[in-house]
């Protein structure tokens, strides 16, 4: 399983093989302006089907072939009629098409049982795609999604080796066999340090986390999981670039007896002091801390977040590593130079998940200083999830109208993007923005560019209109 696989070169016959499998057609979402797609005519609904005669598996392979200068490539239109059109372009040109799914094929879920997973932890009777377990190396490696490598079979491996598919994103939680394969419930789950071995022989890179359970890959074994991780960053190619230690985060609607406990403020000062600890051994041994604790344990211990600066170059932001630190230093920029005074009078309130609302306290006085402008900034707890301190992201529509009922709102509600499933109008709980609207007889505005908030929260800027995305 771990043999590199024996190609002599990396052509396009090799990195998109034929195949016998069912591969739905690529269907377009949407074409963008100016580019090759529209003058040739490529339309919304418009299916491809294959270029110079491969059918691609996803959006990896579709980037691979169009990479040349020669491309026949055959279309099925909104009409269901076949076109095969032949383009000459620059190599490294690119057509300007947008796909409706990254995957043309189907998705690989995940084997594992934790006990902490998120999908299992919600209610039924939601949108489908909500209860997709994910754990897609090629999603992995498009946008950041972390998978366990449990499933992946010899043919998985090949590909990722041969298409240079790096880095990928790992929940390893232990690197103590025994300890994953209890973590992950999955005989197949303690080959984690070979696995990433592999890794190492093939020169490839991944970002690990570690979801911290109390009382399962905590302590000793959460010090062991980052000493043995860091091994493999201290060599000049550092296969493994960093680690995110993230807090189990449980809800309501876990299952019975599932042997997990929730974090609390002190858990919570513990295991930063602890991680706190190893970061300063690895800064003299490594060079860097390599493993950096997510916001939410800073926030629930009721402790200042780290400096900017000791996130190093942001390795996990987008794993909510130094994401709040980020977002303030962005708005500690923005309101650099504020207007002392507005021409219309303006009230209206922001939204965010209790976790961080301390945290954004400073920068809403500081708004509130400008003449005729008032912000009300309101952290919610989760009623839905039954979570007390809970992230923005997770607050849904129904946390929406139970904590505002009977709120003064202003003018409307601003509230981040992260709420909403990506470019639609649906919170987590399948409600629409206009139920909200209508349950708290105001308006809703999103905002969603963090270097224009302020503009937004003080009138300068409109904010998005989310709904017109239907």
């Amino acid at each position: 399983m771990w043999q590199e696989a024996n190609y002599e070169e990396y052509s396009n016959e090799l990195l998109v093989p034929n195949i016998n499998y069912k591969i739905n057609p690529a269907e377009i979402e949407s074409i963008e302006n100016h580019s090759i797609a529209q003058e040739i005519g490529f339309e919304s609904g418009d299916c491809i089907l294959s270029i110079n005669g491969k059918k691609p598996r996803d959006l990896i392979d579709y980037q691979i072939l169009i990479n040349e200068e020669i491309l026949d490539i055959s279309v099925l239109d909104k009409n269901k009629k076949i076109h095969n059109i032949n383009i000459e372009k620059d190599q490294d040109a690119n057509l300007g098409i947008n796909f409706k799914d990254a995957l043309f094929d189907s998705i690989k879920q995940c084997n594992n049982n934790c006990p902490f997973c998120f999908i299992d932890q919600q209610p039924g009777g939601r949108r489908k795609s909500l209860y997709i377990k994910d754990d897609d190396y090629r999603l992995s490696f498009l946008y950041g999604s972390y998978l366990t490598l449990t499933n992946l079979k010899t043919e998985d491996w090949e590909r990722i080796s041969v298409q240079k598919l790096s880095p990928l994103f790992v929940s390893v939680h232990a690197t103590d066999p025994i300890t994953r394969e209890k973590l992950l419930k999955n005989k197949n789950a303690g080959a984690i340090i070979d696995q990433i071995s592999w890794f190492k022989k093939e020169s490839l890179q991944l970002h690990a986390q570690i979801v911290v359970c109390p009382n399962i890959n905590d302590e000793k074994i959460l010090e062991k999981s980052i000493f043995e991780l860091a091994e493999f960053h201290k060599e000049d190619f550092k296969t493994v670039i960093s680690v995110a230690i993230v807090p189990v985060g449980l809800t309501k609607f876990r299952p019975e007896n599932d042997g997990l406990i929730s974090i609390n403020k002190e858990y919570a000062i513990k295991t930063i002091k602890q991680v706190e600890k190893i970061q300063i051994q690895l800064q003299k041994s490594i060079g860097s801390r390599f493993c950096w604790l997510a916001d939410e344990w800073y926030l629930i211990a009721g402790m200042e977040l780290p400096s900017y600066k000791t996130y190093e170059n942001m390795p996990q932001e987008s794993n909510g590593v130094g994401s709040i630190r980020s977002f303030l230093k962005t708005l500690k920029v923005q309101t650099r130079y504020l207007p002392k005074k507005l021409k219309k009078q303006r009230k209206v309130c922001w939204i965010v998940g209790k976790l961080v609302y301390e945290a954004l306290i400073p920068t809403v006085k500081k708004l509130n200083n400008i003449e005729g402008l008032t912000i009300y900034l309101y952290g919610l707890p989760s009623v839905y999830w039954g979570q007390e301190q809970v992230v923005t992201g997770l607050l849904t529509g129904e946390d929406l109208i139970l904590g505002l009922k009977n709120k003064d709102l202003g003018e409307g509600i601003y509230l981040p993007s992260i709420m909403l499933k990506l470019n639609s109008d649906l919170f987590l709980d399948d409600k629409k923005i206009s139920e909200v609207e209508n349950a708290l007889h105001t308006s809703i505005h999103v905002l969603d560019d963090a270097d224009d908030i302020i503009n937004i929260l003080i009138g300068i800027t409109n904010s998005k209109k989310i709904l017109n995305y239907g």
